[in-house]
């Protein structure tokens, strides 16, 4: 019965080898990580924190019906797919507190649900089990799989793993999974591995917040051109050190711009809780609507180049890191084209209609 906490993966820089013991190799889902329940008729999806998501996703109740057995609980991934891979923020938009509008986006983007781990059926508790074990009857069961349920697809050769790691470029995998073939289920603790691509980007620093402290830079916010010209807000760059921040506010103070209209994004500074999409700087966070997003506008002639680790619909997925300066690039040559990544085939071969096979994928190709 839940909750349930989800068993999690220890971030390393490669692929473990066969040193580290027999490996099962995934495809890193970018999506919302759930816990399905079903006993009988009653359904309940578990989100990472233990809150609920049932109410927010209710067109996979019936599915989950459907395809899965009568008393079983399984491990996996909420996404939303689209033409362009799998859409993160169409998810995040899913989570929402009226009713009228969950069922809207419900019918409006539907969500799947990426099987990848088998805790319990029927009577028998899973979680001691090997995973190789609880793998190979989470495959029996994902024999009568369809849309929108799905089984990820995985490999005990680590040349395919690096194979999909090298060419997995974002659009709904965010790196490789690697999971001992033997080890237990074992809530909350990282005993698995991910392997996540770290990416740069040239970007124009637009803006900044003071930190929290009140001392120095807290974060740049970090734009990049189209091919029109429009400047575009993808994120910010943080966590600079402690002795970084005053002098850096210093640096970029000189750069303050006191008359707003002379800033590429004037506009936006009239903005108000009803009229902003969110993805404006200073626009209302729709996680904390009482956090301060006040920001400070400089002249847009410095380029940085940060790391970032995934970027989805134009924009940074999540902080990223401030790399270099780079005084040789022309701000204008920074254009948000860097951000585009295409879609694996893969993406289109397992949302595809009919049912979805184990089998691992081939390399170079579609499996």
């Amino acid at each position: 019965m839940p909750p349930v906490l989800p068993m999690l993966a220890k971030a390393v820089h490669e692929l473990p080898t066969a040193a580290d013991g027999a490996l099962v190799f995934e495809p890193k889902w970018d999506g919302f990580r759930c816990i399905v329940f079903r006993n009988g008729d009653e359904v309940e999806l578990g989100s990472r924190n233990q809150r609920p998501f049932t109410r927010y996703f209710p067109e996979l109740v019936e599915p989950i019906r459907r395809f899965l057995p009568p008393r079983c609980v399984v491990d996996g991934e909420l996404v939303v797919p689209g033409s362009g891979g799998l859409d993160f923020d169409a998810l995040g938009q899913r989570i929402h507190p009226a009713p009228s509008r969950v069922k809207l986006l419900a019918a409006a983007t539907p969500a799947s649900f990426v099987a990848f781990d088998l805790l319990a059926l029927g009577e028998r508790d899973l979680r001691t089990e090997p995973f190789e074990e609880r793998r190979r009857l989470l495959a029996e069961i994902a024999g009568s799989f369809g849309p929108p349920l799905l089984l990820t697809p995985s490999t005990t050769d680590r040349a395919v793993a690096q194979e999909w790691f090298d060419r997995f470029q974002g659009a709904g995998f965010d790196g490789v999974m690697a999971k001992p073939a033997d080890g237990a289920y074992i809530e909350d603790k990282r005993v698995q591995f991910k392997v996540k691509k770290e990416r740069t980007a040239d970007c124009v620093v637009a803006g900044y917040r003071i930190h929290k402290s009140g001392d120095g830079i807290g974060s740049l916010l970090l734009g990049a051109y189209d091919d029109d010209g429009q400047l575009h807000h993808l994120g910010v760059a943080s966590s600079f050190k402690a002795a970084d921040r005053p002098p850096l506010l210093e640096q970029l103070s000189e750069l303050r711009l006191v008359d707003i209209t002379e800033h590429p994004w004037s506009s936006w500074a009239a903005q108000t809780a009803e009229t902003a999409d969110g993805r404006m700087p200073g626009g209302p966070n729709r996680w904390n609507a009482h956090k301060d997003m006040s920001w400070v506008p400089i002249d847009p002639v410095l380029v940085a180049e940060v790391r970032y680790e995934h970027a989805t619909g134009g924009r940074f997925r999540g902080v990223a890191r401030l790399s270099r300066w780079r005084p040789d690039r022309d701000p204008r040559s920074c254009l948000v084209h860097q951000l585009d990544h295409g879609v694996p085939d893969e993406i289109h071969t397992l949302f595809s209609a009919g049912p979805v096979s184990p089998e691992p994928f081939s390399p170079g190709s579609p499996r």
